[in-house]
């Protein structure tokens, strides 16, 4: 479980799913889960279309808000089909979900994109959670750690350590991204301590500091496992995320 200084943080990626009623309902539900203030937190990533809706619903809970995606661009202006980080912010949201593995693949977001992303999503008082990891046939070819280590310094090149003070970071092996498969809580601890590692190079205060979650196909049956790995700082959930029975076992599971 997460030391003391990292609070849990359960994420729920709705991705591109659900309706108006369908989100009421499951906020509802959620609601209930998360009445009093815990030892952690629960966030959830609607959709563009459903963030005020949702902003209206967990309106006196402890439930957080945040977004899947935002512009790179540094500016309000004419860029048509854009959000903007202060138009994100100015709903609610306090966190942004920043390089996820469906945007690196079917958007084309470089690793200078998304590093991009994350210093504008910081600029607009936004913390991101920055989404890292490899395909299949990376994993298959032991890339991991290359592969995670050169989008993590991308990253740290544009914006310095001092930037990870306020940031979340989600280790997302994308070969177990909605496929059912999953690593193995060692597995997954690995990569994780890697990451911490990589950032105390520059700054072991912050490091020991960071919340690093795990995101691949996590659920209520493999959550307590994951969780008790020392670098493992809760979930990045995304299917699991919209079904709230299955959702609030993985937040208990945070708790104990």
């Amino acid at each position: 479980m997460a030391v003391a200084t990292r609070a849990p943080l359960i994420a729920g990626n709705w991705k591109m799913h659900g309706t108006l009623d369908d989100s009421a309902e499951l906020v509802s539900m959620l609601k209930k889960v998360v009445a009093r203030p815990k030892d952690a937190q629960m966030l959830l990533c609607p959709p563009f279309t459903y963030l005020m809706a949702v902003r209206k619903w967990l309106k006196e809970s402890n439930i957080l808000l945040g977004a899947q995606n935002l512009s790179h661009q540094p500016d309000l202006g004419a860029y048509t089909g854009e959000v903007h980080g202060s138009m994100l912010k100015d709903v609610g949201c306090s966190f942004v979900i920043i390089g996820h593995s469906e945007r690196r693949q079917f958007y084309g977001e470089t690793d200078d994109l998304v590093a991009q992303k994350f210093q504008v999503a910081q600029a607009a008082g936004l913390t991101p959670i920055l989404c890292i990891g490899e395909t299949l046939e990376q994993h298959e070819k032991g890339k991991t750690e290359s592969v995670v280590v050169g989008q993590m310094l991308a990253v740290l090149k544009t914006v310095g350590v001092a930037a990870f003070s306020n940031a979340v970071i989600a280790y997302e092996p994308v070969w177990a991204i909605g496929t059912g498969r999953t690593a193995t809580p060692g597995q997954a601890q690995k990569v994780h301590a890697l990451i911490r590692a990589t950032i105390s190079k520059h700054d072991a205060t912050i490091s020991s500091a960071l919340r690093i979650l795990y995101g691949g196909s996590v659920k209520s049956d493999n959550a307590k496992v994951l969780l008790s790995m020392d670098d493992i700082d809760g979930g990045l959930v995304g299917g699991a995320s919209l079904k709230a029975e299955e959702f609030a076992a993985i937040f208990q599971a945070a708790l104990n």
